[in-house]
């Protein structure tokens, strides 16, 4: 059977964005990153441990070629001597282990953080499309299809809604969690051809050369979190960190994330210097409504003109939800929308809820406190206790 990774630039645009400013920033860094399932699988994951093996393996043996790098230096955010890094980058089998408690399979990534930071997509995907060959019926991709069909059908029927102040844009966020490599391939060329005043783009690097559309991302949450163990003041991460940002990628690549100590923690480090500099704000977790009107009480506490800013909503959304939101802010600001497992990995099999996610950095634990109960990942609680202590987030 054919390997799952198809290429080194099959993962998301951010791992390549945040790669560049820690490998310029913070070379050093010697982090750990987990894997954990958030749902009940339909069979023991731990079932899967050869094949994880052989799939690592397999990503071991591959270099970027030449002409990935050649697409990596036609985006003008990234610099010559990161690709030059990358020529002579390889993932390392020292710094990755897989193993089985029981019923679980266990994933730990440990070692510098520009050698194992890159792990994570390729993990989630592997995992994910192993696991659903075991699932897949005969007529799986039909049901698949048509759902995918029904989606393009919702996206003509909302074009005849009244226009309003910005338009309606959607990508691809969905290499994590997708049902296959192919399928991610046959929805996204679909809905490009389709749908092209709707569909923007994908955070798959990959598909977005393949296809020639653009590809789109710029930080999650490790990028905000390695910066709780970089020496500076931990109530100054996030402005440390988006500092750094700043001063990267000067204007490029200019939405912030907003969660990893909760937005009211947020906002009150987003003062009018960032407010400025960045173009827009991402949502990943807690009441995407909420999250907006706070994001443009913000704004207009500055005295920005919100429909000069972007809100990206990326937490959980299928299209009915995008919909909504986008018709609730449209008219004060230009929203945009992140679809992930909905486009990737509906097939009317129950998808796998599975992240890898940064634990510690520098021997020091790391975490995020997320406005969604259950999505903080954190196994050290007196640091945990001490985060909230400092910004003054609730328990969820």
């Amino acid at each position: 059977m054919k390997p799952v990774v198809r290429s080194l630039l099959e993962t998301d645009l951010y791992k390549f964005t945040m790669w560049q400013a820690l490998l310029h920033k913070h070379p050093d860094a010697h982090t750990e990153y987990a894997f954990v399932c958030r749902n009940e699988p339909a069979y023991p994951l731990a079932e899967l441990h050869a094949d994880v093996e052989r799939e690592i393996d397999h990503l071991c043996s591959l270099r970027f070629t030449e002409d990935e790098l050649d697409y990596l230096r036609s985006l003008r955010f990234i610099k010559s001597d990161f690709t030059d890094f990358l020529t002579v980058f390889y993932f390392q089998r020292k710094f990755i282990k897989v193993t089985t408690n029981g019923k679980d399979l266990e994933i730990v990534a440990t070692g510098p953080q520009v050698h194992v930071m890159g792990f994570e997509i390729f993990v989630l995907h592997i995992v994910n499309e192993l696991y659903f060959r075991r699932l897949q019926k005969p007529n799986t991709m039909d049901e698949a299809r048509l759902r995918l069909g029904k989606k393009i059908d919702d996206l003509r029927a909302f074009a005849k809604e009244a226009p309003r102040a910005h338009p309606f844009e959607f990508s691809d966020f969905g290499l994590r969690r997708r049902f296959s490599g192919d399928w991610q391939d046959e929805v996204v060329q679909t809905l490009a051809r389709e749908v092209p005043q709707f569909f923007k783009g994908t955070s798959n690097v990959y598909l977005a050369k393949k296809f020639k559309i653009i590809p789109i991302g710029t930080m999650a949450h490790e990028y905000l979190q390695s910066y709780q163990a970089f020496g500076v003041r931990l109530r100054d991460f996030q402005k440390a960190a988006l500092e750094d940002w700043v001063q990267e990628y000067r204007g490029d690549l200019g939405i912030a994330l907003t969660d990893v100590v909760g937005m009211d923690a947020f906002l009150a480090d987003f003062d009018l210097y960032f407010a400025k500099l960045f173009d827009g704000l991402r949502h990943d977790s807690g009441d995407p409504v909420v999250w907006g009107e706070k994001a443009l009480a913000h704004y207009a506490k500055m005295r920005i003109d919100a429909h000069t800013k972007r809100l990206v909503f990326s937490d959980g959304l299928d299209l009915d939800t995008a919909f909504s939101l986008y018709r609730h802010f449209a008219d004060r600001t230009m929203p945009a929308f992140g679809i992930g497992t909905n486009l990737t990995n509906d097939t009317g099999i129950t998808p796998l809820n599975i992240v890898m996610k940064l634990m510690s950095c520098n021997g020091q634990s790391v975490a995020k406190l997320s406005d969604s109960a259950g999505k903080t990942l954190c196994t050290d609680e007196t640091f945990l206790a001490y985060l909230r202590q400092i910004f003054n987030h609730p328990v969820v």
